[in-house]
């Protein structure tokens, strides 16, 4: 069995253990927006954001105290999976859903952290994404956002001004093109 490998990041639990004022400022500078926007765009407000925050930072601190938590991935997407976890409970509640197990009453586990990782990953994967459909020209990434939107394709021809055949097969090289980009980008990672 491979011996666990504690992530640099661990850095952020000590802080927390040892009330560190410069570096816990540098988790709310960091990733505290982040929160606040998620939690704002899934019916949350800025009290509801502050309060997850603290919440978060609260277990994570108990964990540490009480289980030695150790980092095997990066904080950002461990705080981010805890406070999306604490989030949606808050809002089973509020719709009378049944709740899942309070945070503190789950020992952070490797289940977590793999999530945690994963999130990462995602993150990165749409990162890529992102930075190659800007790459694309104007036209094809027009027509990616237009097919994407769900509307049939017909209709998105006539708004184009051109033939169903032609967007079919413009599309068609557009998402060939994108999905070379991203798999070199991808490669190069590796």
């Amino acid at each position: 069995m491979q011996p666990t490998i504690i992530h640099t990041d661990q850095r952020y639990i000590t802080a927390l253990l040892q009330n560190d004022v410069v570096i816990v400022r540098e988790i709310y500078d960091k990733f505290a927006g982040k929160i606040k926007h998620y939690i704002i765009a899934n019916s949350g407000s800025e009290e509801d954001a502050a309060d997850i925050f603290q919440e978060a930072l609260i277990d994570i601190y108990n964990q540490a105290t009480n289980k030695q938590l150790q980092l095997t991935c990066p904080f950002e997407p461990f705080l981010l999976l805890i406070c999306k976890r604490k989030w949606l409970n808050v809002l089973k509640k509020r719709g009378r859903e049944p709740v899942t197990k309070e945070f503190g009453d789950v020992s952070i586990g490797e289940d977590v952290f793999a999530l945690a990782e994963q999130m990462k990953q995602n993150d990165q994967r749409l990162q890529v994404f992102l930075q190659c459909f800007e790459m694309l020209g104007d036209a094809c990434r027009d027509i990616i956002r237009k097919c994407l939107s769900g509307d049939d394709q017909a209709l998105i021809a006539e708004q184009l001004k051109v033939s169903y055949g032609y967007l079919r097969k413009k599309k068609s090289e557009c998402m060939a093109a994108l999905t070379k980009m991203i798999h070199t980008q991808l490669s190069e990672w590796k």
